[in-house]
């Protein structure tokens, strides 16, 4: 099939190829502004210093101070993500757990530097296990690393705005998904049309060239 005969297909079948999208989009906006509830995020910044050399005043040593804060910032980033420091943030706010609320840890190689987010339904909760969690971190981390301290940068507010669900993209998703459906649907049922629609499809068939036409008349006269 080529690239016109399927634009006459679908010129042919255009009302579904418009209503069958239309009805993608606006079911799948039913379920996004109803089902889908409003999701926040709160983030919170923390800075790690390791425990400095006595040699400090040295450029050597101070080069080394440097890589080993660097090195422990990945390491706290992975205690983030540990079940005791969830677990001790869930026991200080009075929670069962913290399942509801997902986390984000964000890294740099190169820098000291750890972003925290944690996004959930409610704002005031978000921000205040950012926070717990922030400062959880840093009593774990200076118990079984040799970390002098996680120093936080920024608190974590409330945020005022939602951050997803991302409804405009999932719209336009259902949009595309019904408007490949309903090219499928019209490739598929002309794919399994075995009427001869046509002279040409005749010569096709038997190989032979087409003598004569009878003109259509009007009232079929």
């Amino acid at each position: 099939m080529t690239l016109l005969e399927l634009l006459q297909l679908m010129r042919k079948h255009l009302k579904l190829m418009i209503v069958l999208p239309i009805v993608c989009a606006l079911a799948t906006a039913l379920v996004c502004f109803v089902a889908l509830p409003n999701t926040y995020t709160a983030s919170t910044s923390m800075y790690v210093l390791a425990k400095q050399s006595s040699a400090s005043s040295d450029n050597a040593a101070n080069y080394s101070n440097l890589n080993a804060s660097q090195m422990m910032a990945n390491d706290v980033s992975t205690l983030l993500k540990s079940d005791r420091i969830e677990a001790d943030t869930a026991k200080d706010l009075h929670l069962e757990s913290l399942k509801g609320y997902s986390t984000k840890v964000t890294s740099e190689t190169t820098s000291r530097v750890i972003t925290l987010s944690v996004t959930g339904t409610d704002p005031d909760i978000a921000a205040t296990i950012a926070n717990d969690m922030a400062s959880n971190v840093s009593k774990v981390a200076q118990q079984v690393m040799d970390v002098q301290s996680v120093n936080v940068i920024d608190q974590a507010t409330a945020p005022t705005a939602p951050s997803g669900p991302n409804r405009p993209m999932y719209i336009a998703v259902a949009l595309l998904a019904g408007l490949f459906v309903a090219i499928a649907i019209v490739v598929v049922s002309d794919m399994l049309n075995t009427k001869v629609r046509n002279a040409d499809e005749i010569e096709d068939l038997l190989g032979l060239p087409v003598i004569g036409r009878m003109p259509a008349l009007k009232g079929g006269k």
